[in-house]
C-alpha cells in the first residue's frame, strides 16, 4: 500500500513538473520603446505596460497576453514642453489613437514555435484602436527576458492622420504609415 501511495505522489509531481506554467509580466522592468517616421524625422517615446503574463510549458511559450496603458504614452525627443504636451496630446486624439474611447492596446498569443538558439516566431492578434490585425516576429529569450522589435502598419488599425494610404495630396506632410515597438517583457 506504502509503494503504490508513493507512486502516486510521485506521479502527480511529474504530472505538475510537466504542465504549463503561468507567470506575469514584471511591469517595473519591462518596457515599450516606440518610434514613428515621417518626411525629415522622427518621433519616439514611451508606452507603458499596463498587465501580462506569460504561459510556459518546459521552457517554450504556451500562450500570453499583454496589455498596454495608450494613456500612458509619453514622448522622449521634444524638449520643448509645449511641443511635447502638444504632439503627446494630438497622439491621443482621435487622429491617432483615441485614447478616450480606445484605453487599451492589447496582444494575445495564438500560437509559438519552439526556441531555436534562443529565438522564437510568436503569432497573435494585436488590438489597436478596437481594430485587430493578426502580427508574426521573432522573439529573442535571455534568461527571463523576452524581446522583440516589432513593426505595425497603423494604417490597418484606422489611424489615418497624416497617411498616405487614405490621402493623397500631403505632400512633405506624410507621416509613415510604419511604426516601431521595441519591446522587452522581464517575467516574475
Amino acid at each position: 500500500m506504502k509503494t503504490i501511495n508513493l507512486l502516486a505522489i510521485l506521479l502527480l509531481i511529474g504530472t505538475l513538473s510537466a504542465s504549463a506554467q503561468k507567470s506575469e509580466i514584471d511591469l517595473s522592468k519591462s518596457q515599450v520603446l516606440w518610434t514613428g517616421k515621417k518626411i525629415g524625422g522622427s518621433h519616439n517615446g514611451k508606452i507603458q505596460i499596463q498587465s501580462g503574463t506569460f504561459e510556459l510549458k518546459n521552457g517554450e511559450i504556451v500562450s500570453g497576453n499583454v496589455v498596454i496603458d495608450m494613456n500612458s504614452i509619453t514622448n522622449d525627443d521634444l524638449k520643448d514642453a509645449g511641443y511635447n504636451k502638444q504632439l503627446v496630446d494630438h497622439l491621443k486624439s482621435d487622429d491617432f489613437f483615441g485614447v478616450n474611447n480606445h484605453p487599451t492596446a492589447t496582444f494575445k498569443i495564438t500560437r509559438a514555435g519552439k526556441f531555436n538558439s534562443d529565438k522564437a516566431l510568436v503569432t497573435g492578434l494585436l488590438t489597436i484602436k478596437g481594430k485587430t490585425e493578426k502580427v508574426s516576429f521573432v522573439v529573442n529569450r535571455k534568461d527571463n527576458v523576452y524581446s522583440t522589435q516589432l513593426k505595425v502598419d497603423r494604417s490597418k488599425f484606422g489611424v489615418r492622420y497624416g497617411s498616405k494610404s487614405f490621402f493623397n495630396n500631403l505632400g512633405d506632410k506624410v507621416i509613415d504609415d510604419m511604426f516601431t515597438l521595441d519591446i522587452k517583457l522581464v517575467l516574475k
